[in-house]
């Protein structure tokens, strides 16, 4: 994007192409023809609002959404040419093992890689949001800049669902999501409880939660002989609730207090996507949650961008300023590609939680 600085105020920055486009149009005609709106020349008019533009923008780059969590949740890689329609990468298990040798040993194991090829696919993610005459006259007339909260929306919305790709990804567009049945992430069978014969820990104590923790790390070391570590937990943001509120019998610890002291390479985080009732992002939620037989979803997994990672070969990106029908449209989009996953066995889902 080039921009036009005047060197005694870099405040006032503005993107060329938007002034260009708006200096295309008739709107700078029809604002510096009113002698209310006090422009000296048409392009004065043009230079004015491609600044209000430019500070629009840049706020929308700037805003963040803390509710959306897959891009903090999980690494983000911007490796794939955002001109790509799809990629291939490989999927790998490791093969073998070392012994023990002897002196001048000829008969070194063999260790490698399995690797199995596959192809993800790059989707475009667009909306725009725009200004008409009479908005831009207004802001000029009564010293007032342009409402960025239009902006604010386009960002919003690009983001929110660039989250729910991450998540639960989209067959029939072929973009995997973290959540997503066909991903071979290997999937942990949560045990009942033994009073209420539900798997949710909500409805569990604190000595039956803390076997299913146990149970999930034990199979991850098991199944891959220690080779995948992981040090991060996701659960439902509910389930982080009652686990932060519940003390432990006879104690004034917590349970969720009590996994973090004795878990301390383990992260626990709290993420409303993965709760029962979140049904944009999490594909074994319902509208009524639990109640409704919607289920949450806990996800152990090593924050590894070599291992898995959220891939996004174009971030959220405005294009300059296009003229129509008496309104100045600003476009938006981003290319998304889900999930990369690199070794499922580095990461587990437990449904049910």
């Amino acid at each position: 994007m080039k921009k036009r600085y005047d060197a005694e105020k870099p405040s006032e920055a503005y993107d060329i192409a938007d002034a260009r486009a708006l200096m295309a149009s008739n709107i700078p005609a029809m604002l510096s023809g009113s002698p209310a709106m006090r422009f000296d020349s048409e392009e004065d008019a043009s230079v004015f609002f491609a600044r209000e533009l430019d500070h629009i923008k840049g706020k929308a780059y700037d805003k963040r959404y803390p509710e959306f969590t897959a891009l903090q949740m999980f690494p983000v890689t911007h490796e794939v040419p955002e001109g790509a329609e799809s990629f291939t990468y490989y999927g790998y298990e490791r093969t073998g093992m070392a012994k023990i040798i002897t002196n001048y040993a000829t008969d070194l194991p063999r260790v490698d890689i399995r690797g199995e090829q596959k192809t993800g696919y790059v989707k475009g993610v667009g909306d725009s949001y725009g200004y008409n005459v009479q908005e831009m006259r207004a802001s000029r007339m009564v010293g007032k800049s342009l409402d960025a909260r239009r902006a604010d929306s386009a960002r919003y919305h690009i983001d929110r669902l660039t989250n729910t790709l991450i998540w639960m990804g989209d067959k029939s567009h072929k973009l995997l999501g973290v959540l997503s049945e066909d991903n071979d992430i290997p999937v942990y069978a949560l045990t009942a409880g033994a009073s209420t014969k539900k798997t949710s820990w909500a409805e569990k104590d604190a000595d039956e939660i803390v076997d299913d923790v146990k149970g999930m790390l034990t199979q991850m070391e098991s199944s891959t002989h220690g080779v995948e570590k992981p040090d991060r937990l996701g659960i439902p943001s509910d389930v982080y609730i009652s686990l932060s509120l519940r003390r432990i019998e006879g104690t004034n610890v917590s349970v969720l207090k009590y996994l973090q002291d004795n878990l301390p390479g383990l992260k626990i985080v709290e993420c409303h996507e993965l709760n029962a009732n979140s049904i944009e992002t999490n594909p074994y939620a319902k509208s009524g949650g639990a109640a409704a037989g919607g289920q949450g979803v806990g996800i152990l997994y090593k924050y590894d961008a070599d291992k898995l990672a959220a891939e996004i070969p174009l971030p959220f990106l405005q294009h300059p300023a296009q003229y129509k029908n008496l309104e100045v449209e600003i476009m938006c989009e981003s290319r998304v590609a889900g999930v990369v996953i690199y070794y499922p066995m580095s990461a587990m889902i437990a449904v049910g939680i």
